[in-house]
């Protein structure tokens, strides 16, 4: 019986060396992907870290800016600062105050701003929320400057209320919503159920007669003050704010009498020009 010879083949230096170049291939891989994971992490820190600052920068500004425009309000409403004595209030024929519509509940906050605009001088002024919360107590707020009752009817289509020497007038969204369903239906009889179909493009001048003639046009706003949150007029009547400067007074709470005579006064010194 022969014998069996087992034969071991030994690696060829070739094979020897490809294996080792592709375990150094894979280690540099490996090796890579940890580099590139920790540049990733470092960079996600450091934008963290870059938002914070800027964060922080932003902050801290606003901050001195609170501290500076409360200064200046102080400094007014003690008159130290004379050049506000010089306010011209005749050039603010009729003033819109738009509040935010939870800031409008608390009321004493809103007797103490009426307050202070007849103390300005302020003639005319309408009084905006969204909900109608001011519209709602409107009779507590006119008790409050004066002990006349509301003239009849006054509840209808954004009533005047006349107490002392301020008139006030009382408007929310539903009255914007209601004023143009109004004035739809108002081009509608004219033009259309007449028999007569005509094609018309309505025109901001068409619309502002159908408005007009339905009662509800109403004055245009020389200066809009927005107290609340939001930079926003909140739903006021956009056909009445043509040429109405916009100021945003911030929070109901932390109204001033010094910001709300300068946001008056740079209305008054601003040289407006009308035409086409």
């Amino acid at each position: 019986m022969g014998s069996i010879r087992i034969i071991k083949k030994s690696c060829t230096p070739s094979f020897q060396r490809w294996s080792n170049n592709k375990n150094r291939i894979l280690d540099f891989g490996y090796e890579m992907q940890k580099l590139l994971k920790w540049i990733s992490q470092s960079g996600n820190v450091g934008l963290r870290v870059l938002w914070l600052i800027l964060h922080l920068a932003i902050a801290i500004w606003y901050f001195l800016l609170g501290v500076v425009q409360s200064v200046e309000s102080f400094l007014i409403a003690t008159d130290i600062l004379k050049r506000y004595e010089a306010l011209d209030i005749s050039k603010v024929r009729y003033l819109a105050v738009v509040i935010h519509s939870e800031e409008a509940r608390h009321l004493s906050k809103v007797f103490e701003l009426l307050q202070w605009l007849a103390d300005i001088g302020v003639k005319s002024v309408c009084l905006y929320d969204a909900e109608g919360v001011l519209k709602k107590n409107k009779e507590v707020i006119a008790e409050r400057f004066s002990n006349a009752k509301l003239p009849e009817g006054a509840a209808v289509n954004g009533p005047l209320v006349t107490c002392r020497n301020l008139t006030m007038e009382f408007v929310s969204f539903a009255d914007g919503k209601e004023a143009v369903v109004k004035a739809a239906n108002y081009l509608f009889v004219k033009h259309y159920a007449n028999g007569i179909k005509e094609k018309l493009q309505f025109t901001e001048p068409q619309m502002g007669e159908a408005l007009g003639a339905i009662g509800s046009g109403g004055a245009e706003p020389d200066l809009l003050l927005i107290y609340g949150p939001t930079r926003c007029h909140l739903g006021f009547p956009a056909w009445r704010l043509r040429y109405t400067e916009i100021v945003h007074m911030g929070p109901l709470k932390s109204m001033s009498y010094g910001s709300l005579v300068k946001a008056i006064f740079k209305y008054t010194m601003v040289h407006q020009n009308y035409g086409s």
